[in-house]
């Protein structure tokens, strides 16, 4: 094996070793003897901010996965810096909402229990919470985490939407999650929207010759060009046209059909593992979707915690103590 392979070994038997080692802090219920309302009290305004915008469900649980893929899932995403170099200001970031949901959980939280409820739990709950009021599916959320003092806008090099299998598969195993977490999180696109720059590509220039995406459905492909003109930047499209307020396996009958909206979701046919996936969750009667995706999101809720002494709680989201 040679010095480079070597290295890259040993960094991502460390990255997992990180995820494994942190997450045995972390439990069901940890604040049920500090502040057992805990839960009851973020549900409470999730489910008050999303009955009047349940739109708002997409970019929060948007908002926990590009969370735990920087730093870990310590809240760093939350922090705001006076230079803007901060997560919150990369691109892939900007498009984010419902941060005066954390901020307005974390104040109700601090009024029963200051002190004890970290920002990073409160985005994992509220991440659940969010699907619930979709009627969505939901799962017992570990708890625990501590919150991480850094955030740096250099370090934000999230999965993209213009991925190929190979890079998404390698992106996801570094942070310990397989296959299968790759396709059962790629499902949450099952709700929310994109923007046309994410996937005119697909539409007029694939290959820099002028061309589509073969890998795309010619009759969606005409659809989309409807609406998508080679130069819109701003015009949105449901990422699951026909439900794309609703949390079902929609999604995957339409990856299966080739009609997923993004490159990373076609990607997901290029793979014997993933294509398989897929198909097994496109079955609408009997499909493990629901339970799949609680699974595949404590999962990826351990990486890189913080937890014992590590980090702090923070007093206000948005900065340090």
């Amino acid at each position: 094996m040679t010095a480079s392979k070597l290295v890259v070994v040993s960094c991502l038997f460390l990255a997992l070793l990180l995820v494994q080692v942190n997450s045995q802090g972390l439990k069901v219920g940890f604040y049920g003897k500090t502040c057992p309302k805990a839960e009851g009290i973020v549900r409470k305004v999730v489910f008050a901010a999303m009955k009047k915008a349940p739109t708002l469900g997409a970019p929060l649980l948007r908002m926990f996965f590009h969370d735990c893929f920087v730093r870990g899932c310590d809240g760093s995403v939350l922090l705001e810096l006076k230079n803007k170099q901060d997560e919150k200001n990369a691109t892939p970031n900007l498009s984010l909402r419902g941060f005066g949901i954390i901020d307005d959980s974390k104040a109700a939280l601090e009024k029963v229990c200051p002190g004890i409820v970290s920002c990073s739990d409160v985005l994992a709950l509220i991440a659940r919470d969010a699907m619930v009021a979709l009627e969505g599916p939901s799962w017992e959320v570990e708890t625990g985490r501590r919150d991480g003092r850094v955030t740096n806008i250099s370090e934000v090099n999230l999965p993209s939407p213009f991925d190929n299998i190979t890079k998404l598969i390698t992106d996801f195993g570094t942070l310990g999650l397989d296959e299968k977490d790759l396709v059962v999180l790629s499902g949450g696109h099952t709700i929310g929207m994109g923007h046309c720059p994410l996937m005119t590509n697909r539409l007029y220039n694939f290959t820099g010759r002028g061309d589509s995406d073969p890998s795309l459905d010619s009759e969606y492909a005409a659809k989309l060009r409807l609406k998508c003109k080679p130069t819109d930047t701003t015009t949105a499209l449901e990422m699951d046209p026909g439900s794309f307020r609703t949390f079902d396996v929609s999604y995957f009958s339409l990856v299966a059909k080739r009609r997923g909206l993004f490159q990373s979701d076609a990607a997901l046919l290029d793979n014997s593992k993933t294509r398989a996936h897929v198909f097994k969750l496109a079955r609408t009667h009997g499909s493990t979707f629901f339970t799949d995706f609680g699974v595949s999101m404590v999962k990826m809720g351990r990486i890189g915690v913080l937890t014992g002494r590590a980090g702090e709680i923070r007093k206000s989201c948005r900065v340090p103590n």
